[in-house]
């Protein structure tokens, strides 16, 4: 498939009718999003803008009514997403002037599983471990409060919730050198869909160059493509970007998530 071709499926299964195990799905025209139930880090996601100069405004202001003060004031922050093809094309100057922070854009990449090359195929040598226990998922921040230099609470109690009550939508691995975990990322599965979307992807600055991180990217094509899935996908960091195309990994787009925090 041709890229323009994968990031057409990608709009349409993940975006414009996505899968999603945490919050409730809304399809409005020209317009998809995620709304959250407290407790959440967030009142919800804007997934897929297909609108226009005479309807964006109305939208913009309507969103910011409802997920930026949602049930008595639990949450106080959402997020749109906006990927470079959405439209209108002036989308981001105008959610900047409804007072949106930008973060960091990113690539989205994907990865045809059917052309992963045979790095992601062979065996593993190094040290990759599945964590499959709950009470397990803590370990995972040893590697990336080590690397992001942040708390991590919200996001284990997240994980490890969904291992508790959907373990079949997430899959963790962790590499480990010296008997020390020093690597790791994790994988959610969409039921119906033909995308999995790879997370975390973090190796401790002691040992890069080792191959670790390629081996848990193999780890979880090799799980994916055994389960039938066709694409992986991932949110790629400047720093990660050069080793995913060398693994095949295609740039479909560039994203960039805008939020809304409560005066």
């Amino acid at each position: 498939m041709t890229t323009d071709e994968i990031l057409a499926l990608y709009d349409a299964e993940m975006r414009r009718d996505p899968f999603d195990l945490f919050g409730q799905i809304e399809k409005w025209p020209g317009l998809t999003r995620v709304v959250m139930t407290p407790p959440s880090r967030h009142g919800g996601w804007i997934l897929f803008t297909r609108l226009d100069a005479d309807t964006i405004e109305a939208a913009i202001a309507t969103q910011i009514a409802d997920l930026g003060d949602r049930s008595g004031g639990w949450t106080e922050s959402f997020e749109w997403k906006v990927f470079d093809h959405d439209t209108p094309a002036d989308l981001k100057q105008r959610l900047l002037a409804h007072g949106f922070e930008a973060e960091e854009p990113e690539a989205l990449m994907a990865l045809d599983l059917e052309d992963a090359p045979p790095r992601l195929r062979a065996p593993l040598q190094a040290d990759v471990r599945r964590i499959s226990d709950p009470a397990q998922v803590k370990q995972i921040t040893v590697v990336q409060e080590g690397v992001w230099d942040d708390a991590k609470l919200g996001l284990v109690e997240e994980l490890a919730q969904t291992l508790s009550t959907r373990p079949d939508l997430l899959s963790i691995f962790q590499a480990y050198a010296d008997e020390q975990p020093a690597c790791n990322g994790w994988m959610r599965y969409h039921p119906g869909r033909q995308f999995a979307d790879l997370w975390g992807g973090s190796t401790l600055p002691a040992y890069r160059g080792r191959g670790l991180y390629t081996a848990i990217v193999a780890a979880r094509a090799q799980e994916a493509r055994a389960r039938g899935v066709r694409f992986l996908t991932v949110d790629a960091s400047p720093m990660s970007r050069p080793i995913l195309e060398k693994l095949h990994f295609r740039c479909l787009t560039y994203t960039t998530p805008f939020v809304w925090k409560k005066p």
